[in-house]
């Protein structure tokens, strides 16, 4: 789909996508040959683009009923697929500038709690977490210690941090999010991917001459804001001329492909807010290669 320096699983991989959205982590793990077994999600626009793009990719997924809706739904997590690695953008919103940095005072704050239990309940291998780089400052590093030491004393898993950007895995959007990769085996020799030059620029994007290569951090809210405005994100010059991103712009700086497709029961609005939440699929497939890399040089548990 793209060209790229990936490590392809040598054993074969299974992964649970939480907070699933409109699929950025399944993408990723599955172009690396890793299997989806389980995915939830609960807003209906995005279950409606999810299982348009995902639908044939893992059938299986499908058919057998685990695309589930609210994970919160699920009072006894033992009964999930078995799964080797737990994928989770969980809700940035309470931890954001817009969510009003509310934190675990919010309702979707406390959905890390869900990810939580599902880790202690399934134990995979790996778990891969992304969130607002925010979280990192969010209640002055209470919530990020708190989020530590539950995957670290708790549940017993060797943590890897780093503040990632878009731009620095190829794609043309600043978009700086936390990605937090953990293992249970503690031997693990994990090592953070290099960065790569971008692959395609905001020019390639709007086809039009474009006088910034890297454009601004998709958003969910602000949307059409003036273009001098601090808060404007989808707005560009373009040959001269002021024009707002469409969906099928936004998704290319997000990294997915030209044949990834909204269904017509999306509104555009809805579209650009999946966008909005969604991880960079160029990044996370960067870092989901050397999980899988970690992994397979691990032996397996009996």
């Amino acid at each position: 789909m793209h060209s790229r320096r990936n490590h392809l699983t040598k054993r074969s991989y299974r992964f649970a996508d939480l907070f699933a959205g409109i699929g950025g982590f399944h993408l990723a793990f599955h172009e690396l040959g890793a299997e989806c077994v389980f995915a939830s999600e609960w807003d209906e626009y995005a279950r409606l683009t999810y299982a348009r793009n995902y639908r044939k990719m893992s059938p299986q997924l499908f058919s057998s009923g685990r695309f589930a809706g609210d994970i919160t739904k699920i009072k006894d997590k033992s009964t999930l697929p078995d799964f080797d690695i737990l994928c989770a953008g969980f809700p940035c919103q309470p931890f954001s500038q817009a969510g009003r940095k509310l934190g675990f005072g919010d309702r979707r704050g406390n959905l890390f709690f869900q990810i939580r239990d599902v880790i202690e309940a399934k134990e995979p291998d790996a778990i891969f977490l992304e969130n607002v780089q925010h979280l990192l400052r969010h209640d002055d590093g209470k919530t990020i210690r708190r989020i530590r030491k539950i995957l670290e004393k708790d549940l017993g898993y060797k943590l890897f941090e780093r503040v990632v950007r878009a731009s620095d895995h190829g794609l043309p959007q600043h978009r700086p999010r936390v990605f937090i990769i953990g293992f249970r085996n503690h031997d693990v020799n994990f090592v953070f991917p290099e960065k790569r030059e971008l692959r395609l620029t905001m020019s390639d994007v709007l086809r039009g001459k474009v006088d910034r290569d890297v454009g601004f951090t998709l958003r969910v809210g602000g949307k059409s804001s003036p273009i001098n405005d601090r808060r404007n994100w989808d707005g560009y010059r373009v040959n001269g001329r002021v024009r707002r991103l469409t969906p099928d712009e936004a998704k290319l700086m997000n990294g997915f492909p030209r044949g990834f497709s909204f269904p017509k029961e999306v509104p555009a609005s809805e579209a650009m807010k999946q966008l909005g939440n969604s991880v960079a699929v160029d990044a996370v497939r960067d870092y989901a290669s050397t999980i899988i890399e970690a992994l397979d040089a691990l032996p397996r548990r009996s």
